[in-house]
Formats: structure tokens, sequence, C-alpha cells
């Protein structure tokens, strides 16, 4: 009998899965002085919510897709089913290319963040590209057994950095510094660079995502990953909104701008030095390092299973598909994506390409700018479904799911929008924007050409073929 997929994943064990590839503690250690730098306002609180309220509208066509697109293909099988086979198939392409980009990124800034950290404790100073290659075996090794242990991996790291996020918030709110309601006020939202400000914030929501990516692994996959879906956003909302506010309180309201500005690499550290104790801040610097292996190995499991989806349509080669007869995971494709990874890493390195200049900026730009073309167009893929589905015996959208469609599209245009005219700034610079789009439309544009022979059907779950083959 052929091995079937692992399907143990309840809602925790998603969840767990796509907010690690949110990275909480990475987000507020590191992303929060950016928004704060980059738009010259306080009003940090505000740009979450708004981007929390737009990916809630997306996550509504989305989840209601779910049960309709039984295929962890995600962004791919819902373009495909609403926009066409072409349109998906360069999704898929932009997916891979993506989530490769943002693996690569993440694994050469933890080699640098880890190697400060040796340095630190040790005084020994190795080489970036040495640690990076040990975290790519462990995450290798991760991702060819069950997907249970990467959760439950996954699922203590996430605890850990949450704990961490909120004893910083605790913190703040007994240390008797004054608490202000600026942060709220839509007027100091506006000043500024609020564009910039609204993209790094949503840019921290980065992973949730995937929820449906796992859903061949899910119990129940048509009522948990759409509760997945929901619980990532609210909770990462949740968390991010009450944080950058109390942070921002913690560094002194309007001397928060300053404050980052001057060193925004280790300004939320030194706060929780401060606030709780000194060994606080030496806690968050570990957790920093944990959380991006801990995204690091969330977006190793994502591509892994997007040549795994592809591996079933056909593609891409069907070996892809293979089910792994002990661990009951798709261990080949994980070998693929550790290869790929790994060579991208050497080549990257050989070229002599700084790691967090180049290599993060560059990469984590471009494959930014790309998922959120894919979230767009799954937003549309969705209102495009619905209205082939129309009439008696269709299958179409209630009307609050059309709405919430429209709105989350029509605001992740507005991301798309600001992403696009901010692309220099994401990947260093005019010509480097112009490289990374030419690359990005090339890998989409040739994805629309890949043959799509017939599937093989596994008994994690049936694929059913593009409503537009």
């Amino acid at each position: 009998m052929e091995p079937t997929l692992n399907r143990r994943l309840g809602v925790p064990g998603i969840v767990f899965m796509v907010i690690a590839a949110a990275a909480p503690i990475t987000v507020v250690a590191a992303n929060f002085p950016l928004i704060l730098t980059v738009s010259g306002s306080i009003g940090a609180p505000l740009m979450v919510l708004v981007a929390t309220v737009i990916l809630l509208l997306f996550s509504v066509g989305y989840a209601w897709m779910t049960p309709r697109v039984p295929d962890a293909g995600a962004f791919y099988s819902y373009v495909s089913r609403g926009l066409g086979r072409r349109a998906g198939l360069g999704t898929a392409s932009i997916a891979l290319l993506c989530y490769v980009l943002l693996t690569v990124s993440m694994t050469a800034y933890l080699g640098v963040q880890a190697g400060n950290l040796i340095e630190l404790w040790t005084g020994l100073e190795l080489p970036w590209w040495l640690i990076s290659g040990v975290m790519l075996v462990i995450v290798g090794l991760l991702g060819f057994r069950s997907i249970d242990l990467s959760a439950k991996v996954l699922g203590v790291v996430l605890v850990l950095e949450v704990v961490a996020v909120i004893a910083i918030d605790l913190g703040v709110l007994f240390s008797g510094r004054e608490l202000t309601a600026t942060p709220f006020s839509p007027a100091e939202a506006l000043s500024g660079t609020p564009g910039l400000g609204l993209l790094f914030a949503f840019l921290g929501f980065f992973g949730f995502e995937a929820t449906a990516v796992f859903r061949n692994e899910a119990r129940n996959p048509e009522k948990t990953v759409p509760r997945a879906t929901y619980i990532a956003v609210i909770s990462v909302g949740v968390l991010y909104f009450v944080s950058s506010w109390l942070v921002i309180a913690g560094l002194g309201g309007k001397d928060a701008i300053a404050a980052a500005s001057a060193n925004p690499d280790s300004v939320v550290v030194g706060l929780a030095g401060e606030v709780i104790a000194p060994i606080v801040g030496d806690i968050v610097q570990v957790l920093v390092v944990t959380s991006m292996f801990a995204c690091m190995l969330a977006f190793h499991n994502i591509v892994t299973r997007y040549l795994f989806t592809l591996g079933q349509r056909g593609v891409l080669p069907q070996k892809l598909a293979d089910v792994h007869p002990k661990h009951r995971a798709p261990s080949r494709a994980s070998l693929w994506v550790s290869g790929i990874t790994s060579v991208v890493i050497v080549v990257s390195a050989l070229a002599q390409l700084d790691p967090v200049v180049q290599i993060y900026t560059w990469y984590s730009g471009a494959g930014a700018v790309g998922v959120i073309v894919m979230m767009a167009l799954t937003s549309f893929a969705v209102l495009a479904f619905g209205a082939k589905h129309r009439g008696p015996s269709g299958d179409a959208p209630s009307r609050w799911v059309t709405v919430a469609s429209v709105l989350g599209g029509i605001g992740l245009l507005g991301v798309l929008a600001l992403s696009v005219w901010n692309f220099p700034f994401l990947v260093g610079g005019t010509v480097a924007a112009i490289i990374w789009g030419v690359v990005l439309l090339g890998v989409f544009v040739a994805g629309t050409f890949l043959p799509q022979r017939d599937v093989r059907l596994t008994r994690a779950e049936p694929v059913l073929e593009d409503a537009a083959s």
C-alpha cells in the first residue's frame, strides 16, 4: 500500500507553524524600531491595526475557498481555481522563488546573529556561512521527518517568544513609565511617512498565509485550516497592537523615534533589560536567534509542501510527491528544498555578498513583494471562482464573503502599490529594484508555460482538476 501523509495536525499545530514564520520576538525587537524609524511617527499601533483588518478581510475569502480546493497548493491552487491554470502556474513559480528567497535570507541573517552571540559568549569568531550551513543541516533533518516533530519544535520556540514579548509588555506597564494615547491618534499615524510604516507593519504578519499549505497533514482540514487562519491573524494582530504601544511608551513616547533611529538593532533588547532585569536583555537576544531558526524551519516546510503539491499535479517530477514510508512526510521534496537553499547560500557566499546588507535585504525584499502579489491575486481569484458558480445549483460565496474579498483585495492592492513605490528601499537601490522586478515578472510569465500532466492522486487528499484547465 502506498504510504500517506501523517494527518495529525490540529489547530494548535498549524497555528504554531505559521506564527513561528511571522517570528514575533524578531518583529518586536527589530521590526518595531524600523517602523518608528522609516515612518517618523509613533502611530505604529494604528498601522498594525490597519494591517490586521486587511489580512482579516483577506482571510474571509481564503477560508471560504478551503473546502472548495482540497489541495495543499494554497496560493497556486486558489488562483488556478479562480483565474485559470496558467495564472495558477505563474503563481506557483512566484511562490517557489519567493519562499526560497525568504528561507535563504533568514538563513544568512541567522548565521550573523548566532555568530554574534557565540563571539560574545566565547570570543570565538566564526564565519556566518559556517553557522548557516549547520542550521541548514538541522532544518533539513527536521523537515525530512514527520510534520509533528517540526510542530513540536516550533511550538516550544513560539511559546518562549510570546512569553518574552508579554514579559516586556508587563515590564513597561509596571515600570511607572507614562502611558500615552498619542499612538492611537489618526493624525499621528498619518504624520511622517505612514506608507512605509504600514508596509513594515504588514510584513510582520508574513507566514500566516501558509495555513492551507498544511491541509494534507491536518485533521479535518475543512474546519482546521480556516480556524487556524483566523486565530493566527487575530492573535498576532492583538500581540503586535498592544506590544507596539507599550514599546513606544517604554521608549518615552515621542522620544521613541529618536531612540529607535539611534540604535534600531538593540533598543528593544535594552528596554527589556531596563524594565525587567539585565539578564532578560540577554535572553531576548537568544530568543531572536531561536526565532529566526523557527522562521527558517517554517519557510522550509512551506516550500516543501509546494513542491509536493506540484509533484502531485504533474507540474514538477512526480517523485517529489513521494511520501516517506516511515515518517509519512514529503521527505523527498524536503531534501530538494535543502539542496536548493544550500546551493543559493553557497553561491551567495562565494559571490561575497554581505549576509545582512545584501542577502537579507535583497532576498527578503523581493520575496516580500512576491508574497503580496500572490495574496492580491488570491483575493480576486476568490471573486472569480464565486462568479463562475453563481446560479441555483452553484456554490457562490455569500454577500459577506464577496464584500470582504473585494475590500481585502483593495487593501492588498494598496499595500502592493506601497511595496512597488518603495521597492528600491526594500531591495537596496534602484538598480536592484529593476533587476528584481524583471526577475519576478519573468518567473511569473515563464511559469504560465509550465506543462501540467495528468495528476497522480495520493491517498492523502483527492486533487481536483483546475476549473479552467
